[in-house]
């Protein structure tokens, strides 16, 4: 099958923005890397998304948007149309040329023992709206089946690893809200599972001391010294012993459940720096074999004190980031899920038993016509 152009959305669990990429696939290759875009939240309206978190915990009915939540459906979905508008505009691209959009939308809710995830944003109003075939709910058949319905860009950093040349075995390691990691051997599929807390509780601690939305560069972190003794507290966690595939909601190491220690503003965002890297490193002995290259994208890719303590602990693998290795730290997972609505145009699977635990290599999404 020849390539298609297709635009992915992504809004993560850092709610930093909504990233949008273009590429050329057809749902097994990449055959052009396209431009990106990213468009910030204002304060505002990353107000109204965290109160939508707090108002899903909750939630019973995926289906259900009582008050903030619908507010936060319809912010999603135009700012997302606007994303799309504008990379459209400002690249002389016609709608026409674009065979998808996939569109993740926000996650405000996965609790996959539960069988319930939930992404606002209204897929058939995109579409509407962009007069392009839109792929939304990625993540349902697959929860449905008794997978995790987490992590979903497995597929694509398998495909994107086979643009460069690393040794093997090779981890790709995406660090949003939460972190989850690729493992790569040549094998059929890919094995993932999310590894613990990413950017999230950095974040939420930096924003509540200081006012700041995240801990630019790891600067606060680099003069600081991490409590061993309450990162060693918080592994204990059953979720750290689980063997991938596994998933976790982005509360689900909220400071309430953990218990956080009144640290000073650089204790504690190199304190919460260490958790993330230490939580990354556990995961490695659940793997067939310890990755010898490791690629870090998301936005804990641009935290230079982040990647000094992975790199530190990873050793002697190599650790760079996508840019490093010439994709888009920033764009990857935008970039995954336009790779990921041509497979599902396709009917080829997103997930498998090695990265969802789902029971065979199950399809997913949903498409909506204009």
């Amino acid at each position: 099958m020849p390539g298609v152009l297709a635009i992915g959305l992504m809004s993560g669990t850092s709610l930093d923005g909504v990233d949008a990429a273009v590429i050329e696939t057809d749902g097994e290759r990449i055959f052009n890397f396209g431009p990106t875009f990213c468009r910030p939240y204002p304060d505002e309206e990353r107000d109204v998304l965290r109160e939508a978190l707090a108002a899903a915990v909750s939630l019973t009915d995926r289906n259900a948007r009582p008050g903030v939540l619908a507010v936060a459906e319809a912010l999603i979905t135009a700012t997302h149309a606007e994303v799309v508008e504008h990379v459209l505009r400002e690249n002389a691209i016609s709608a026409r040329d674009i065979a998808v959009v996939g569109f993740h939308g926000q996650t405000v809710i996965h609790k996959p023992q539960s069988r319930l995830t939930v992404q606002v944003g209204h897929g058939p109003a995109l579409a509407r709206r962009l007069g392009i075939p839109v792929v939304h709910d990625f993540r349902q058949e697959d929860i449905q089946a008794g997978g995790q319905g987490a992590p979903l860009v497995p597929v694509y950093h398998r495909a994107i690893i086979q643009t460069v040349i690393r040794p093997h075995p090779v981890a790709v390691l995406n660090i949003g809200g939460v972190a989850n990691i690729t493992f790569v051997n040549g094998g059929p599929d890919p094995i993932a599972c999310d590894t613990g807390p990413g950017n999230a509780l950095i974040d939420d601690f930096m924003r509540a001391r200081t006012g700041a939305p995240y801990d630019d560069n790891g600067d606060a972190a680099a003069g600081g010294t991490p409590d061993q003794a309450f990162i060693a507290r918080v592994l204990a966690h059953p979720f750290f012993d689980l063997k991938p595939p596994k998933s976790l909601d982005r509360n689900a190491f909220a400071f309430a459940n953990i218990g956080l220690p009144e640290f000073s503003v650089a204790d504690g965002a190199a304190t919460l720096s260490a958790l993330t890297v230490e939580a990354v490193a556990r995961v490695v002995p659940h793997l067939p074999e310890p990755p010898r290259a490791w690629v870090v994208g998301g936005g804990g890719a641009r935290n230079r004190t982040l990647m000094k303590m992975l790199g530190d602990k990873l050793a002697p693998a190599s650790v760079e980031t996508a840019d490093q290795a010439g994709w888009s730290a920033d764009a990857l997972e935008a970039q995954a899920f336009a790779f990921l609505a041509v497979r599902s145009m396709r009917g080829l699977p997103i997930t498998f038993p090695t990265t969802s635990g789902a029971p065979r290599p199950m399809p997913g999404g949903v498409l909506a016509r204009p």
